[in-house]
């Protein structure tokens, strides 16, 4: 159950591996290496995943910021990007660019030479430790720990900011002003009887058009200083709303001229139109 334990047999398992490829002469068994490499990466997948539980135990108040992760696309934010990451490391190490031009991938060289070679510190500190005092953690290895720690989020963010246009500040800023509208959206709906309570713990399929529905009207009259401000130019605003610029002020237009009762009227409709 301790996990220096796990990483030992984790550790064990990848040099194992790594040894059967070394070992293959891949043009005559091309199959065989093909199984190796994918028994590689779920080998060192399992590796990052026994440290990652290792340094939430020894260096939780240590930790490096992983604040950046919310300026990713929402694709790349899957399970397995730290493996990835740790792929394309080793891939840049050997001078291929499997996923970046040229340049960016040269300028990144040394980010991914500093992080393998601090992997391989730590796995050799790790496994020291486990055969030693396999329940401790003193200063040496939390220092490695500390410092594979950095390098791997910051290797991370590089990575990714030479492979995909990532959020902005004000992008992001964008997106929160779009998730309070909603929730205050259903607020307001709730107050005025239009949605209950039951359908939104009940997960009612028909919240996926009506919650956006009020929003933009919300947001057009309720709120007109929040993400949908048509005084903004498109640009300023976020890419949910942008494209229909001038739409929306269409629509400003038409319930402007509204009153009380057709406006309650017209929210309660698009409460039950699917």
């Amino acid at each position: 159950p301790r996990l220096l334990s796990q990483f030992f047999f984790a550790d064990e398992r990848v040099t194992r591996v790594v040894a059967e490829i070394n070992g293959l002469d891949a043009e005559l068994d091309p199959q065989q290496y093909l199984v190796l490499l994918n028994q590689l990466h779920l080998s060192q997948a399992h590796l990052l995943a026994v440290l990652e539980r290792i340094m939430e135990e020894c260096i939780p108040m240590q930790r490096h910021s992983r604040d950046y992760l919310v300026k990713f696309p929402e694709e790349l934010l899957v399970d397995n990007l730290g493996n990835h990451m740790l792929f394309a490391a080793e891939c840049l190490l050997a001078g291929t660019f499997l996923e970046v031009d040229e340049s960016d991938g040269a300028q990144l060289r040394p980010q991914a030479r500093n992080l393998l070679c601090s992997l391989e510190l730590v796995r050799t500190v790790l496994r020291e430790q486990s055969l030693s005092q396999p329940s401790s953690y003193p200063e040496p290895v939390r220092a490695v720990l500390i410092q594979f720690d950095r390098l791997f989020a910051e290797f991370e963010l590089s990575y990714v900011s030479s492979l995909v246009a990532v959020k902005s500040p004000e992008e992001i800023y964008r997106q929160q002003e779009i998730i309070v509208l909603f929730c205050e959206t259903v607020e307001r709906a709730l107050h005025l009887g239009y949605l209950t309570q039951e359908m939104i713990d009940g997960y009612e399929p028909l919240l996926m058009f009506t919650i956006p529905r009020l929003a933009i009207i919300s947001g057009l009259l309720i709120y007109p200083d929040g993400p949908l401000c048509l005084e903004r130019s498109p640009e300023e605003m976020s890419r949910v709303f942008s494209p229909f610029y001038n739409l929306l002020k269409k629509i400003r237009d038409l319930l402007w001229v509204l009153s009380a009762e057709e406006l309650c009227l017209l929210e309660r409709s698009l409460c039950t139109a699917e």
